[in-house]
């Protein structure tokens, strides 16, 4: 079982009932949509995810808790579409209750999993992206050390609007360049 320590937040296996309370923690931020609302969705549902996150666990991503020190789960980050060919990866990243999300919760999660991507999986490119309404998003890539590298214009609809993704990129080098400092 993997566990990455932070300072305030442990990244580990997520169980069944991590998936269901992460489901029934979820909080959608009206003030700062940061995607889109997926509505009507059961707590059964956290049980098809959790069974999806097994199927694709070391193959295709790597999706862990993000639980603080005393054991509560708040969240969940990952390295998607794992392609040891090319040696890349995209990060995703959700805090499922707003009382926790702008606390470096995220922040300290993401700093354990680009270490474990870059220096264990060897990874050499890891991608994000967000959308262009997702300030706070940004500034944690940014902070990261994440640089922007595009825009897809108009991308993404919902709440009757479209908006611009935003795409990041991250090196081993910068990273491992960053880190050093």
């Amino acid at each position: 079982m993997i566990k990455l320590h932070g300072e305030n937040v442990y990244l580990a296996t997520l169980e069944r009932k991590d998936c269901k309370t992460l489901y029934e923690d979820f909080e959608y931020d009206f003030n700062n949509p940061a995607e889109p609302l997926n509505m009507g969705y059961s707590v059964e549902k956290s049980d098809e995810w959790f069974d999806e996150i097994q199927k694709l666990q070391g193959k295709e991503n790597i999706r862990l808790g993000i639980f603080l020190n005393g054991g509560e789960v708040i969240g969940d980050v990952a390295l998607q579409g794992l392609d040891s060919k090319n040696r890349s990866c995209s990060i995703g990243m959700g805090i499922a209750k707003i009382e926790n999300r702008n606390k470096s919760y995220g922040k300290q999660a993401v700093k354990l999993i680009l270490e474990y991507g870059f220096n264990y999986l060897g990874m050499e490119r890891i991608t994000a992206n967000t959308l262009e309404v997702n300030i706070s998003a940004q500034k944690s890539l940014e902070k990261s050390g994440f640089i922007l590298e595009g825009r897809e214009r108009k991308a993404e609809y919902f709440g009757g609007k479209r908006y611009d993704r935003l795409i990041y990129g991250l090196l081993a080098e910068e990273y491992l360049q960053e880190d050093s400092i």
